[in-house]
């Protein structure tokens, strides 16, 4: 499922390869919380509550008026997981427990949850504990007042445990993928809205790159396009991105994110000399 198809009290899993694409995801999730007038809480530890903090900012939510009014929370997920110096399921349902109680004194529609897994690859984690809590967790969902995220990165856990992960969720949340092999990952992009291309784009490539940038001209104003990982672009691929940004009227754009040679090959077809684009460096 797409995350904009995330219901009330649905208890979900993310497994993921690329981190970019992770934060996007996890982006779109917190606005919409926000924007339904739920509390949001944000357990991170593959990356600081700094770091995603700034991610989540770059991605064009309001964090700071959103932590300042104490709808939003982001911090470590020892937090969440080492309560009480271990890591025990019972301890940590029991947090969450508490915390959809404190939303629900505070006058909020709900909680919603985003729950950064890396912690159980460190080697002070009790794996067994990890699978309890994800066996339980769905329970404090079914009357809709909990609403979570369960990530998990693909590099840092074990088949078995990935496989029992999707299995202990009753549904899983990917980016909408228009092409996916070993050389290119072609994908909607939520957060700036979009498209993210990764890989090496050539003219045998042309069908899934028009049927991304058609959807993203049909449901976004200005459309992203994320070309920070792509390492190759031909001058027909490259031309048919200029061309798509030829189309918009005036008064919406086409901001392409890129660096090196992408950038180079862009220019040669003329793509930043056309009004509606842009053209600027990757983060």
């Amino acid at each position: 499922m797409t995350v904009d198809a995330i219901e009330d009290g649905d208890h979900v899993c993310l497994t993921y390869s690329d981190p970019d694409e992770r934060l996007d995801l996890i982006a779109d999730f917190v606005a919409a919380g926000l924007d339904r007038g739920h509390k949001v809480l944000c357990f991170t530890d593959s990356i600081s509550p700094e770091k995603l903090t700034e991610e989540l900012s770059w991605r064009g939510l309001a964090v700071a008026r959103a932590t300042a009014t104490g709808q939003l929370a982001i911090a470590e997920g020892g937090r969440l997981w080492f309560a009480n110096g271990s890591t025990s399921a019972t301890d940590t349902l029991d947090t969450l427990t508490a915390e959809i109680a404190l939303a629900r004194e505070q006058g909020y529609d709900g909680l919603r949850v985003t729950a950064d897994m890396w912690w159980a690859t460190q080697p002070v984690a009790a794996v067994q504990e990890l699978l309890a809590f994800e066996s339980r967790a769905a329970d404090l969902s079914t009357d809709g007042r909990l609403t979570a995220i369960c990530q998990y990165d693909r590099d840092g856990f074990d088949p078995v445990t990935l496989a029992f992960a999707a299995e202990a969720h009753a549904k899983t949340v990917a980016a909408v993928a228009y092409h996916d092999d070993a050389l290119l990952r072609i994908c909607r992009q939520h957060r700036p809205p979009g498209i993210r291309i990764a890989g090496e784009l050539d003219y045998t490539r042309l069908e899934p790159l028009q049927q991304a940038l058609s959807e993203a001209l049909r449901l976004d104003d200005d459309i992203h396009v994320n070309l920070g990982k792509l390492r190759f672009i031909d001058i027909t691929a490259a031309t048919v991105i200029a061309k798509a940004a030829l189309s918009l009227p005036t008064d919406r754009h086409m901001i392409i994110s890129c660096g090196g040679s992408v950038t180079e090959t862009l220019r040669l077809v003329g793509a930043d000399e056309a009004g509606q684009l842009r053209v600027q460096a990757a983060r």
